[in-house]
């Protein structure tokens, strides 16, 4: 199992790409069930998650061939299974996105219940209301989802009762192939369902209120097959905005889209860095200033990102100051406060909030990743601890961030990847 150790004490400076968004390209990657023809799909980024994505589809008989800079082309006219086996979904939570196409364009899925982080309880019933709400049959056995539906799926009316990324996607990718009008109410408006939708309507389908809570969807026949460029993944970007402003440095972000950033652009503001921006990039500044101390508080989009609070909690660590993160998404996403502790770091935690009593620099340990943004916030802290830190279990980091040591070392920090044992 690699590891990461981090020297740390050093002011990054200079430029990244930002890879395709992981949360858009495995909806994306799945989507591909709903289309009889091929698709080519780009900027896809080089993640663990991706290829388990991969490996779902090619178990289920779709045709994937990878060309240079991950671009992917995908045929799901082969398919010859409906089933999506708990040895890959218990490892990632976004495999159960296969029901919705599975169901709208065959009439039948198993899926095995998800897995993914240790971030707390994410059930699927609004996945479920959405597909009976269509007219699927649902039974629940070993652990499995059985859905099927005799001829198509009927267009109907679905209100979640919660913003839901997943289940709107799921319910979303099951709408498109189905008999008539759905409407889909409350519907999460983040930037990666908004790349969803874009890609379906590039196939063919007809979705309307694209960025708004009220999604209308008219259903078609079939969709086609055609080519797509996946966002960019503005979750990385922050991650990457957030080493610079933690080590006192200057980042600038290439392939963004910074109008998917306003909630983190205006924190790092308020932190005291300066941030510049164009159509397609974003660079911070916080050369010789400690950051300010800055509350946060997790929303759906367009609030503050929850994949965001781990990075920011880890900022406040060394900020000046006394903040509160507040995280009302996940029950359980406080896991990395435990580990931030051994690096020095002044955290209480009560209930859904954490309080953050700033230091100017924190010391280097041994810590443990717990889960995919827990991981990118223990290496931020690590870039600005005196010695040595060591990430152990990365392979949380692998499943979000594209070449992580690679690009941090681009922007002058001292990390290095070494194989465990």
């Amino acid at each position: 199992m690699d590891k990461l150790i981090i020297t740390g004490g050093v002011s990054l400076d200079g430029e990244i790409r930002i890879s395709g968004a992981k949360n858009a390209a495995l909806p994306i990657l799945i989507a591909t069930l709903l289309v009889d023809g091929p698709v080519t799909i780009r900027n896809i980024p080089q993640l663990h998650d991706v290829t388990t994505t991969m490996e779902l589809l090619g178990g289920m008989g779709v045709d994937l061939l990878v060309h240079e800079c991950m671009s992917i082309e995908v045929d799901s006219r082969p398919i010859k299974h409906f089933f999506a086996p708990y040895d890959l979904v218990k490892t990632m939570r976004a495999s159960v996105l296969v029901l919705g196409p599975l169901l709208g364009r065959h009439g039948k899925a198993t899926v095995s219940l998800p897995g993914g982080c240790a971030i707390g309880v994410r059930p699927i019933d609004q996945h479920l209301k959405g597909m009976e709400a269509f007219g699927a049959k649902i039974d629940m056995q070993n652990g499995y989802i059985e859905a099927k539906v005799d001829g198509r799926l009927k267009g109907a009316e679905v209100t979640t009762d919660m913003v839901t990324v997943t289940g709107t996607e799921n319910i979303l990718m099951a709408a498109v192939l189905a008999e008539g009008r759905s409407v889909i109410k409350n519907a999460a408006r983040e930037p990666e369902v908004c790349d969803l939708a874009n890609f379906l309507n590039a196939m063919g389908a007809k979705i309307s209120g694209i960025g708004t809570d009220t999604l209308t969807v008219d259903g078609v026949d079939r969709l086609h097959g055609g080519e797509y460029v996946v966002m960019p993944d503005r979750i990385e970007a922050g991650t990457y905005l957030a080493a610079g402003a933690i080590t006192r440095g200057r980042v600038k972000v290439k392939n963004v889209a910074p109008q998917n950033m306003t909630a983190v652009l205006e924190k790092f503001s308020e932190v005291g860095a300066k941030i510049t921006s164009g159509s397609d990039w974003v660079e911070l500044d916080m050369r010789n200033s400690q950051p300010n101390a800055v509350d946060i508080c997790t929303s759906p989009y367009p609030g503050f990102p929850t994949d965001m609070q781990a990075q920011f909690l880890a900022l406040n660590c060394v900020a000046n100051g006394t903040s509160s993160v507040v995280e009302t998404i996940f029950e359980n996403r406080f896991m990395h406060a435990q580990e931030l502790q051994r690096l020095g770091a002044n955290i209480v935690l009560q209930g859904n909030t954490a309080t953050i009593i700033g230091k100017p620099m924190l010391i280097g340990a041994p810590v443990m990743a717990t889960d995919l943004r827990a991981s990118a916030s223990l290496v931020l802290a690590g870039l600005m601890s005196q010695g040595q830190t060591i990430v152990d279990r990365i392979y949380h980091i692998d499943r979000g961030y594209e070449c992580i040591e690679e690009k941090l070392s681009q922007l002058g920090a001292r990390i290095l990847r070494v194989p465990g044992k």
